[in-house]
């Protein structure tokens, strides 16, 4: 499954292949040498600021897929009124769907790979959101 397993490496690799890079030009952007570079395509994770580096290099923002992956399946966030929240750092809702999200949710209903009720316990999206992806979807497939 594209968000459960994620190795960024592949991830870059694959979009460097499709855009035609050449290793000089990442060379130089990077401030690395190509072994360096080979090492990150076979590497399951990157520093956060090198990640953003190959964000901007290859026009792609590589941070979604994790973000995905949080949204499918990190556990949802207790509600503890006692918790603080700093004004230093900013805090998102959990519940946005991307709309990558939805279409890898309604291809593994459409395909039989899951049912909405597997989908619902699975990622913990509410039955009314998914019964309203599905309506939309009828209504534009």
């Amino acid at each position: 499954m594209l968000y459960k397993e994620i190795h960024i490496g592949s991830f870059i690799k694959e979009r460097v292949d499709e855009n035609e890079i050449t290793m000089e030009r990442i060379c130089k952007f990077l401030d690395k040498d190509e072994d360096a570079v080979e090492g990150m395509y076979n590497s399951r994770s990157l520093d956060a600021d090198l990640l953003l580096r190959w964000s901007k290099l290859l026009e792609y923002d590589f941070f979604r897929l994790y973000s995905s992956h949080l949204i499918l399946y990190a556990p949802p966030a207790a509600a503890n009124k006692n918790q603080q929240k700093s004004d230093k750092i900013p805090y998102f809702r959990k519940n946005i769907y991307t709309q990558e999200i939805k279409e890898f949710i309604m291809k593994r209903i459409l395909s039989g790979d899951m049912t909405q009720s597997d989908v619902i316990k699975e990622y913990s999206i509410p039955k009314s959101t998914l019964h309203r992806w599905l309506q939309k979807s009828d209504i534009n497939g």
